[in-house]
């Protein structure tokens, strides 16, 4: 039997974008909590977003180095699933928020050029020890700005020792995710600029050719 390599869209702004998204079979939803992000949606657009959302299918916040109090009143207004930290946030800081708001986090790592495989296993140990509701590794190419950038980093950085329970990032699309899949075998990948017509427009088309270019991978 082959692996079924799960598949994050983030970045959704709009309903319709959400229906695709779930009859599609996406396997988790991301939604942006960052406002500088074009892709920021506040609590109560988030609550209406994922109302419409079914059992099964995680909700994903991104959130970069906020306070409390910003989480507390994502996860009252919205049913959210998952945290995912893609800021600077320390691993005790992870845990503080996380443990307050009762929900797992995933920590984004945003890869520069200079990173090394001991680099990734140290901060995988880092979180893991620092929290049981430490659930992996999201890796993103780096860049000075917070968020995604639509280009893609080495892979063969990523040790195989996480490459199974990481969820690979930064600048998938239809065009390079089969090979992204075959190369690193992820637990999931993670596309928000790869399947837009326009910044937090999100073109069905795409989103459909995305998640079949995941099973061709799949399959092989």
């Amino acid at each position: 039997m082959s692996k079924r390599t799960r598949i994050k869209l983030c970045g959704l702004t709009r309903a319709a974008d959400v229906a695709a998204a779930v009859e599609l079979g996406a396997d988790a939803i991301g939604l942006v909590f960052y406002p500088p992000s074009p892709r920021a949606v506040s609590p109560e657009q988030a609550g209406a977003l994922l109302a419409q959302v079914p059992a099964f299918i995680s909700t994903v916040g991104l959130f970069v180095n906020p306070t409390l109090a910003d989480v507390q009143a994502c996860t009252q207004a919205a049913p959210i699933s998952i945290l995912q930290f893609h800021g600077d946030e320390t691993p005790a800081q992870c845990r503080e928020i996380a443990e307050a708001v009762c929900r797992p986090f995933m920590r984004a790592l945003r890869i520069r050029p200079d990173t090394t495989a001991a680099n990734l296993l140290e901060s995988d140990a880092a979180y893991r020890t620092a929290s049981p509701l430490f659930s992996g590794l999201l890796l993103d190419t780096w860049s000075d700005a917070y968020g995604g950038t639509g280009k893609v980093f080495d892979w063969s950085l990523i040790p195989a020792e996480i490459a199974h329970q990481a969820v690979l990032s930064g600048g998938l699309n239809v065009q390079n995710v089969t090979d992204a899949v075959r190369q690193v075998r992820p637990y999931a990948v993670d596309v928000s600029s790869g399947i837009e017509s326009a910044k937090g427009i999100k073109d069905t088309a795409l989103m459909r050719a995305f998640v079949s270019a995941v099973r061709a991978a799949d399959e092989q």
